[in-house]
């Protein structure tokens, strides 16, 4: 198995998702994300802004613009080469 090759051993986490072998961010963050549609799993990295806190992801959503706070897991790169952000929970 080559560096780049998602399932190499030791890169998938507890939750069974794979992390992105060439960044050294993958993990667990709160972030605002904004969709049109919650009830997704996974979000594109274009959708996901990560913040430092639980309390700025709180502060930093807009409803009213489809932005809500979030704790994901990423980014992991999927089959088609996207870099993706799973949904752990929403905060509100």
């Amino acid at each position: 198995m080559g560096h780049g090759d998602a399932h190499a051993p030791g890169h998938q986490n507890m939750s069974g998702m794979f992390a992105d072998p060439e960044s050294d961010v993958a993990g667990e963050h709160w972030a605002v994300v904004q969709t049109t549609r919650r009830s997704r799993k996974r979000y594109p990295d274009s959708c996901v802004r990560l913040v430092a806190d639980e309390a700025q992801a709180l502060a930093g959503a807009d409803h009213a613009q489809g932005e809500y706070p979030a704790r994901v897991y990423g980014p992991s790169r999927s089959s088609e080469g996207v870099r993706l952000y799973y949904l752990i929970r929403w905060l509100s």
